[in-house]
């Protein structure tokens, strides 16, 4: 098992490696200067070179490069061309909207989407799963911003319960700065809710006609018990595998929801680096999103060793 966790962490490196690279020729031959975007119209030749050269940009870009890799293992992320303060404090400052918000939008959408799949899977073709399903399908057409549009409508406007908008900060405590986070976390997860019912209502009516559950009966458990003790632990590898899937659209749909609730958050701080086109926040904040989409893939990898014995290496 340790030889198959330190594999996966070099794969973990390597690919971190090669998506770092990737982002930054991307944003190299994308069009538009940083320095002329920041002096405006306006400006003259010689005020955007001496920009340009204060900024680093007049340095060739394999050595631009290779610093930014060098201060990435270092955690100097460098300065922000719009903002001129470091990366590192930015990116800190909003992380504490952005993780909470897509851990609890993660727990939403399993304790609504797993269970709702299980009760349909219990009850296959029945008018229960049949409406389970269409509510699941529905989910699934509807888009996370327009969720948090209606739940700005119904809930903030119309019955006051939550805010519209806004973020007191964790220093206000941690009551009211998960009540600003309800909504848009409930926005980001009922999509998600809407694909793991479906996977888990598959995957549960696909366990339940096992060999094992049939024997599990025979021996004289009850339905129900098969479910749990049996069904449900091996159905849990294929919902495990979506989870890590849809984390990465989690990551892009806060992007998204952040603006709808006005949520200073990654997110949003990612859409201001791109008006000001900030390549240098606008590398670390791709990278960074790549990257937990990445770790949370190689954590799924993981997680099948210990949730079927079978996948793990001798």
């Amino acid at each position: 098992m340790l030889r198959f966790l330190a594999a996966r962490i070099a794969m973990l490196v390597a690919a971190l490696a090669t998506a770092a690279l990737v982002i930054f020729l991307v944003l190299e031959i994308l069009p538009g200067d940083p320095a002329a975007a920041m002096l405006g119209v306006s400006a003259t030749p010689e005020t955007i070179a001496a920009l340009r050269a204060e900024l680093g940009l007049d340095q060739p870009a394999a050595r631009r490069f290779l610093r930014w890799l060098a201060g990435l293992v270092t955690g100097d992320l460098g300065l922000s061309y719009a903002y001129r303060v470091p990366v590192g404090g930015l990116i800190g400052e909003r992380f504490g909207v952005t993780l909470p918000l897509a851990v609890l939008a993660m727990l939403l959408a399993a304790g609504i989407g797993i269970p709702l799949g299980v009760a349909a899977a219990s009850r296959a073709n029945t008018r229960l799963d049949a409406v389970l399903m269409g509510v699941s399908q529905l989910g699934l057409a509807i888009p996370n911003f327009w969720f948090g549009l209606l739940f700005v409508l119904i809930f903030s406007i119309g019955l006051g319960w939550f805010p519209s908008g806004g973020f007191p900060g964790w220093s206000a405590g941690p009551g009211p700065a998960l009540h600003a986070l309800i909504l848009p976390a409930l926005a980001l997860a009922l999509p998600m809710a809407a694909v793991l019912a479906r996977i888990t209502r598959s995957a549960v009516i696909e366990a339940l006609g096992e060999d094992y559950i049939l024997t599990a009966r025979a021996k004289g458990l009850s339905r129900a018990e098969a479910l749990v003790r049996h069904a449900l632990r091996n159905a849990l590898i294929p919902v495990v595998t979506i989870l890590g899937l849809q984390f990465s659209f989690l990551l892009t749909g806060t992007v998204v929801v952040e603006g709808v609730f006005a949520l200073p958050g990654l997110g949003r701080l990612l859409i201001q680096a791109i008006g000001g086109h900030d390549l240098m926040l606008i590398r670390s904040l791709v990278l960074m999103f790549a990257g937990a989409a990445m770790a949370v893939n190689a954590l799924v990898d993981i997680a099948y060793g210990l949730l079927d014995p079978r996948m793990r290496p001798a």
